[in-house]
């Protein structure tokens, strides 16, 4: 596999002793319903002239071409190119030869989390600026200077660390209204743990977040209104979905997934949780059958589990469970009673770096312990609350 151009954080490097504290973001951020036709109207504001469109097959003929139309509108060329499905460097590098010969000045990488991660690492080789226009509500992979690589097969293969945000991200809440409720409700399950990790690296003064540098307050303020944002609308945004309408809840709660998140994992910081969802990836059917936040929400009770923390670990698995997230692991498909299966899990979420930004030692039997405490508080909330949310999710 060729070598990710940036395999670590390019900022918070200490000089004499001192580690700086830094918050990344992107210069502008716009949402609301219908922006996306007036994306030419916002992007001319960037001064280029011959565009690249990254986007899947099928978003060329939806979202991806209402976006094209837009530019043409005024007066900016643009040049597409289709995203196979996987943020794999074999793709990356197929899609970074073929806009080289489209001579672009910027790349808008139009769809979900894998399509936005690989535009960022596109740009970054044609060194062009990156706009994003997700499609979904169902990560906080927009805002941010990172990209989660995978293997062709889907298995995480790490992160590359871009030298600079996107230039712009664009979010059309008519848009995600109309993806289904399970996109939105996944989304929740990245956001929410951008509260649980951001608040260990705050408290931990040898943590640091994921550009290298100490978190800042801004951060840690911004993370903190996320999961209160989550609390209070989660449950009424995905109502609307469901009913296909854009509302206030919706609109706070697809800030939350996207804006409030994004900048509150890269410049708050990582620590548990998407240790676990990296590491469920290893299983074929688990990558498959769940998406990206499902998984983290599993690894949010690892989270809480290791901070100790009962009440906050009652009330986050419990909405979990009302919003239709999985709370034990047998919901993402994995057998507790298989050591073997346990063992392999334990072992790559042992792999995570940001592990280190819990402020003690974390080896392998607090993981497991862990694992089972959450998979435990899990299965006692699903039989007291139910599981219909979960199944309604899973059924559409």
């Amino acid at each position: 596999m060729n070598t990710p151009y940036y395999p670590q954080p390019i900022f918070g490097k200490p000089s004499a002793g001192v580690v700086p504290r830094v918050f990344a973001a992107p210069p502008k951020y716009v949402q609301g319903p219908g922006v996306l036709d007036l994306a030419g109207h916002y992007l001319g504001t960037l001064g280029f002239a011959r565009m690249g469109i990254m986007a899947s097959k099928r978003g060329h003929g939806a979202e991806a071409g209402r976006v094209a139309a837009s530019l043409a509108e005024s007066g900016i060329q643009s040049v597409p190119v289709t995203f196979g499905g996987e943020c794999s460097l074999e793709e990356i590098d197929s899609a970074t030869a073929e806009l080289r010969q489209g001579n672009v000045d910027c790349l808008i990488a139009v769809g979900g989390g894998k399509c936005v991660d690989a535009g960022k690492c596109v740009s970054v080789r044609l060194d062009v600026p990156v706009v994003i226009v997700p499609t979904l509500a169902s990560n906080d992979a927009p805002t941010s200077a990172v990209a989660v690589i995978y293997t062709p097969e889907g298995v995480n293969a790490g992160a590359e660390f871009q030298p600079n945000n996107p230039v712009m991200v664009i979010v059309d809440t008519d848009v995600v209204a109309k993806a289904s409720e399970r996109y939105l409700v996944a989304g929740i399950g990245d956001a929410m743990a951008t509260w649980y990790e951001a608040r260990v690296c705050f408290d931990n003064p040898r943590a640091s977040n994921v550009v290298g540098s100490r978190p800042t307050l801004a951060a840690t303020a911004i993370a903190d209104i996320c999961a209160r944002t989550l609390y209070e609308d989660g449950e009424a945004a995905a109502k609307a979905v469901r009913e296909d309408e854009v509302n206030d809840a919706l609109e706070r709660v697809v800030e939350a997934n996207t804006l409030l998140s994004g900048l509150g994992f890269e410049s708050g910081g990582l620590a548990a949780a998407h240790g676990v969802a990296g590491g469920l990836t290893i299983f074929p059917e688990v990558e498959e059958n769940n998406l990206h936040g499902e998984l983290v929400a599993i690894g949010t009770g690892l989270q809480v589990a290791l901070d100790g923390d009962d009440v906050e670990a009652d009330k986050v698995t419990e909405f979990f469970a009302r919003v239709g997230l999985p709370v034990h692991l047998e919901q993402v498909g994995i057998d507790v009673a298989d050591t073997d299966v346990m063992d392999r899990l334990v072992d790559e979420v042992m792999k995570f770096g940001p592990l280190k930004n819990i402020p003690r030692d974390i080896d392998a039997e607090a993981v497991r312990n862990g694992l089972l405490a959450a998979d435990q508080r899990g299965r006692n909330v699903s039989a007291r609350l139910g599981d219909s949310p979960f199944r309604a999710l899973r059924a559409s």
